[in-house]
């Protein structure tokens, strides 16, 4: 199972996995902001048109569809008496087309044919924006911007190792810790490159996005392939600066400098190589000339206002 994608639609989160090539959303999200949202569902799968509608799906997408139970379930659909749970439907048809995932980010998913469907139902607008934004996912993933962006975040993740080797041969010995307290030091030097590069730690950046934190991501999976490209050349720089044994106060002095002058230079030079792509994270189509042009500004006004990380502890 793939890496949970996020629809936006009318403010609402709501998130979308992929199994064997089909995709699932969730029903849980989509109503969430509604009155009694935990018999919604419960509702809707009661229903007579609903049942028939689940029936043809799985006939013509599920070898294993229990057809003799399928037909026991509908025989009480309209009775006052009849209800039916997603848990329900799935144990007594074996049924694939709506599923149940437990865990923080559970609920129940539905693959999207059924879960368009369901919107129809909740409202017609709803359905239309749903479909639209499920289709623009689609186009920026089909258009290979979220490959792009993809390969510049497997890049920053590679150098990490190179600045945790230097890390380990040289700010661990000094700091004479524990075992089980080294991690912290690989922590602090990862946030030296977040100040430099996008203004904050990245404790700061949950607490101010707790929506976005919520699904499992941090700050760099939201840069640009800019950023990407510059954190990948912060790290080496910040792994040679401490094999030279520089304080951090300096470092980030360092690093901040060399993050605003590699940002112009990727800015000025828009080649296929260094394109500017959002991270697919983000909602929405990538941006226009002019949105990159102001969103670059605003990064670069931040960091000139960055203060630096607290001094070295001694």
């Amino acid at each position: 199972m793939s890496k949970n994608k996020v629809l936006n639609v009318q403010g609402t989160d709501i998130v979308m996995i992929s199994d064997k090539n089909e995709d699932y959303i969730c029903l849980t999200d989509m109503v969430k902001n509604y009155e009694n949202s935990h018999v919604i569902i419960g509702n809707w799968l009661r229903r007579k048109d609903t049942l028939e509608y689940l029936g043809i799906w799985e006939r013509l997408n599920n070898p294993n569809f229990n057809l003799i139970e399928f037909d026991e379930v509908k025989k009480g659909a309209g009775l006052n008496r009849f209800t039916l749970s997603p848990k329900q439907w799935i144990e007594k048809t074996n049924a694939i087309g709506i599923t149940s995932k437990s865990g923080k980010y559970g609920g129940t998913f539905a693959q999207k044919d059924i879960a368009f469907h369901f919107a129809m139902w909740l409202s017609p607008e709803f359905q239309l924006l749903i479909i639209k934004e499920f289709q623009l996912l689609k186009e920026r993933e089909t258009s290979g911007l979220q490959q792009h962006w993809d390969l510049r975040r497997f890049i920053s993740k590679a150098n990490y190792h190179i600045q945790t080797d230097a890390i380990k041969l040289n700010l661990i010995p000094l700091r004479n810790l524990p075992k089980e307290k080294e991690g912290l030091v690989y922590a602090e030097e990862a946030d030296v490159l977040n100040v430099a590069l996008f203004g904050v730690t990245s404790k700061e950046w949950r607490t101010n996005n707790p929506q976005l934190a919520l699904h499992d991501n941090n700050l760099r999976d939201y840069a640009n392939t800019h950023q990407l490209i510059v954190m990948a050349n912060l790290q080496s720089l910040n792994a040679e600066l401490i094999k030279s044994k520089v304080p951090q106060t300096e470092r980030v002095k360092i690093l901040r400098s060399a993050a605003i002058s590699q940002l112009q230079s990727l800015s000025a030079t828009p080649t296929p190589e260094t394109m500017l792509v959002q991270s697919p994270h983000k909602k929405g189509l990538p941006p226009t000339t002019e949105e990159k042009k102001n969103d670059f500004d605003k990064q670069l006004t931040g960091l000139l206002a960055v203060p630096p990380l607290k001094k070295d502890k001694k």
